[in-house]
């Protein structure tokens, strides 16, 4: 599935009907939470058969579009599935909660009450009319789905298509050193700078939260002074996304094989406290995210490693020497190599992805030959 975000245009009519598509939505959620949390057998189906009851007890229920509250089940049993998910894998979970206003941001359409008009740049809504949509690329395939998404005080609308397009790669094999201040060091000693967007909006952050504090709660100026803050947030986010999709999009165009540590993001920043801010606003788990999809699609081949003493060990000799993080020219001590920490740590991880494709392909070799003499012994007897 493909999917294109785009941004909505509703005029003042519109935008009611929305928002009471959304809280309409939202109610209907929680009288679904409510029932389930009431039964002591769970039975999906009677939950479901709730939704006409509600047409008939309540009229509002009737000028939302069936099938975006139908959607409204789906995701309660999504929700439930994954607390269950994340109970047998160890984790700590609660109970689902009862939306509220500010929780509640997204209206489904599944497979039907919607249409996009290209020519005329509008997105057909039942029960809401024709929006004006920001087409800035062609949507390729057929639309199977659409989420529309209030943001603040702007509408986004998310399409997914049945769409396949795949991003060529490139020909070159490339191991990656991840850091804050570099964020990427190559094996072929490129460099791309971190932005550090949160560090940058930092000062701009701490008025705004400052200027939120002193508004008295339920007043107007409390509200602009959140909207502020908000959109100062949304600024770090987009600007951090846009970072981490041209960056790892321009790698797997020039590679065929990626190579990169497989890193315990979560340990990191509890040990190294004083610099968790740091790495948080690196987003290496979401960058590495975005590597695995990407390079499944474009048939890169992307290795993770183990990066226990990649930033120890020489890449020249092998030797292994302590590196104070505050020491970032490598000088080794054995063979006398002097050389940057990162590009050392890069060409350290390269090695190492070298290696363990090699002892893949050799096992798989071993085991093809092995099934061919099981194969030559079977036919001879």
């Amino acid at each position: 599935m493909k999917a294109y975000k785009l941004r909505l245009y509703p005029n003042k009519e519109q935008i009611e009907k929305l928002e009471f598509t959304l809280d309409t939505c939202r109610q209907a959620y929680n009288i679904l939470l409510e029932e389930l949390n009431e039964q002591i057998i769970t039975d999906r189906n009677m939950i479901q058969a709730i939704l006409p009851d509600l047409k008939i007890c309540e009229p509002r229920f009737k000028e939302v579009y069936s099938k975006t509250l139908q959607y409204e089940c789906y995701r309660l049993f999504s929700n439930l599935s994954a607390l269950s998910v994340l109970k047998r894998n160890g984790k700590k979970v609660g109970r689902l909660r009862f939306k509220g206003k500010e929780w509640f941001k997204t209206i489904n359409y599944n497979q039907s009450g919607f249409k996009l008009d290209k020519e005329n740049k509008k997105l057909s809504l039942s029960k809401i009319g024709n929006v004006k949509i920001k087409l800035h690329r062609e949507v390729e395939g057929s639309i199977k789905h659409i989420t529309i998404k209030k943001s603040i005080d702007k509408w986004f609308v998310t399409i997914l298509t049945d769409a396949v397009i795949k991003t060529e790669c490139g020909d070159k094999v490339i191991g990656i050193d991840l850091g804050i201040n570099k964020f990427i060091v190559d094996s072929e000693n490129n460099v791309v700078n971190n932005p550090l967007n949160y560090t940058k909006n930092f000062s701009k952050l701490r008025k705004a939260h400052k200027n939120l504090s002193r508004k008295k709660k339920g007043s107007k100026n409390r509200l602009k002074s959140k909207k502020r803050l908000s959109k100062i947030y949304e600024k770090i986010n987009n600007s951090r996304n846009d970072f981490l999709h041209k960056t790892s999009t321009n790698l797997i165009r020039k590679s065929k094989i990626l190579v990169v540590e497989k890193l315990n993001i979560k340990s990191m920043m509890e040990q190294k406290y004083f610099n968790a801010k740091n790495i948080a606003d690196s987003s290496w788990g979401k960058f590495l995210e975005l590597l695995t999809y990407k390079a499944e699609s474009a048939g890169c081949k992307l290795i993770k490693v183990n990066p226990k003493n990649t930033s120890k060990m020489c890449s020249k000799c092998s030797s292994i020497q302590d590196m104070p993080l505050w020491e970032r020219i490598y000088k080794c001590k054995n063979c006398g190599l002097v050389i940057d920490r990162d590009y050392n740590a890069a060409k350290n991880i390269l090695k190492l992805g070298q290696e363990l494709s090699y002892v893949e392909n050799d096992s798989s070799a071993q085991q093809e030959s092995s099934m061919k003499q099981e194969a030559i012994i079977s036919n001879s007897f």
